[in-house]
């Protein structure tokens, strides 16, 4: 049974590329971009299969560590890839979970970044007591939740820079945190958690998402 803390976990992961799966991934994707920079807000491009088996390899070496805290994920789905560029960020947002009551359901995401910007461009989550996020709807027993959980509302990152937030998303008075994970940390946050990445100040961000979820992945 899911339960919401898992929805709403942080987890980092120090170990989960070393330095030569970074150099490796830095050098697909100088290949497979090459004269592709991101427009507005970041593009996100699916990774190629040698990137895709670098990063499916780290996962399942990072499951041990990340399924202490949420023991429902039982794997990811495939990887994307995104770039900021100064004066670009990932506003506020909040992802939610895609279909609650059919598997694969997304209980969290997990990002890693190959190469920091160089000022700016930091990931970070925002907490609030505020009522305006949640939909007021409870998962129970029939949906492979435990009784009671809550469901959040959902607002996914999408490349669209001049959108307004929704007020429920914007309105309630929040805290924020950053976080200071390096290159080849990744950071694993769950599908409840509202987040985004600050404007990059100079150099280029670039880093790798995807979902967590709690069906294995075909094969």
């Amino acid at each position: 049974m899911i339960h919401v803390s898992e929805t709403l976990m942080l987890q980092t992961v120090e170990d989960f590329l070393t330095s030569d799966e970074t150099a490796r991934l830095i050098k697909i994707m100088d290949s497979e971009t090459a004269g592709w920079r991101p427009v507005g807000q970041p593009e996100v491009l699916p990774a190629p299969g040698a990137a895709q088996q670098i990063l499916a390899e780290a996962t399942y070496r990072a499951l041990p560590a990340i399924r202490r805290g949420t023991p429902s994920i039982a794997g990811a789905t495939p990887w994307s890839y995104t770039e900021l560029i100064a004066g670009q960020s990932v506003p506020t947002h909040l992802d939610g979970i895609i279909s609650p009551r059919t598997p694969p359901r997304r209980i969290g995401r997990i990002g890693v970044a190959v190469a920091e910007a160089d000022a700016g461009g930091r990931f970070y989550i925002e907490t609030t007591s505020d009522p305006a996020p949640w939909t007021g709807a409870v998962l129970g027993e029939a949906d492979g939740y435990l009784p009671g959980t809550p469901v959040c509302r959902s607002l996914p990152h999408a490349p669209c820079p001049h959108a307004s937030p929704p007020a429920w998303l914007a309105g309630p008075r929040k805290s924020r945190w950053l976080t200071d994970a390096g290159a080849g940390v990744a950071v694993a946050y769950g599908a409840q958690v509202i987040h985004g990445v600050t404007p990059v100040i100079s150099g280029r961000l670039r880093r790798f998402v995807t979902d967590l979820v709690d069906t294995p992945p075909a094969g």
